[in-house]
């Protein structure tokens, strides 16, 4: 399992794709981060979550994790890859914890980095700035939201293998579905995993949103919920990964 989580990891640091989504997701979170610090006054209340989660890359760890693993189909690689690794559990396992350990890492860099930003214009201007153990926690929350969604965007790419379709689909739940569901019915839409339960998981206010009226979980429950819509898609990937011919 480690050599085959090696594999996975050097792959990811390798490609070309990786490096271009982690450079968007950097640009977009300090832009982001940036423009709020410089434009907005935060209060002290509100300054932890209106600057310091500006961090973009669950989003993008969670789209190159359905494009890496549906890249398999795509590129034909995954007769070889499964050559090289038979056992289609272990195979899938080091898939979602690479893809996993990436957003957790790429996270982890970034709100860092927004960190620095952030102190450093709040500053300039005489605005509040939050303690180190508050920003801390919340840095370790956004890194969570980043490490389920990018393991439970390699089960959505295992389940919907055609890649336009699972990226296109995965965006319009995001951006259309989920945000329609949350304003119609709040308490089946907070346990939605692309908006609510990150939300949820980060500790943002509803308000912050858009979604006055819903009751965000709380970080541990959402962080549980959202664990568990990563085994449900992981469990159904390998059932169906297990009996899917390769071509």
């Amino acid at each position: 399992m480690k050599v085959l989580l090696a594999a996975e990891l050097l792959k990811l640091r390798t490609t070309r794709t990786f490096v271009a989504v982690a450079a968007v997701a950097v640009a977009t979170s300090m832009l982001i981060a940036g423009l709020t610090s410089l434009l907005s006054e935060p209060s002290e209340e509100s300054v932890l979550t209106d600057v310091f989660t500006s961090d973009t890359s669950s989003l993008f760890i969670l789209i190159l994790a359905i494009v890496g693993i549906s890249g398999e189909w795509r590129h034909r690689t995954i007769t070889s890859s499964l050559l090289a690794a038979p056992d289609r559990l272990r195979f899938l396992a080091a898939k979602t914890l690479a893809f996993a350990a990436a957003g957790l890492i790429l996270s982890l860099l970034i709100s860092i980095a927004v960190a620095i930003l952030g102190f450093a214009l709040l500053s300039s201007r005489d605005l509040p700035v939050p303690e180190g153990a508050e920003l801390a926690a919340q840095i370790g929350r956004n890194a969570i939201v980043a490490a389920l969604l990018g393991g439970f965007g390699v089960g959505i790419g295992v389940l919907v293998r055609n890649q336009p379709v699972a990226i296109v689909g995965v965006l319009v739940l995001s951006f259309a579905v989920e945000p329609a569901v949350l304003g119609l019915v709040p308490d089946v839409g907070r346990f939605g995993p692309f908006v609510a339960l990150p939300v949820g998981v980060q500790d943002v206010p509803a308000a912050d949103v858009g979604f006055e009226d819903i009751r965000p979980l709380s970080p541990a429950l959402a962080t549980l919920a959202l664990l568990g819509w990563l085994s449900a898609s992981f469990a159904a990937g390998y059932a169906l990964l297990r009996r899917r011919d390769l071509d």
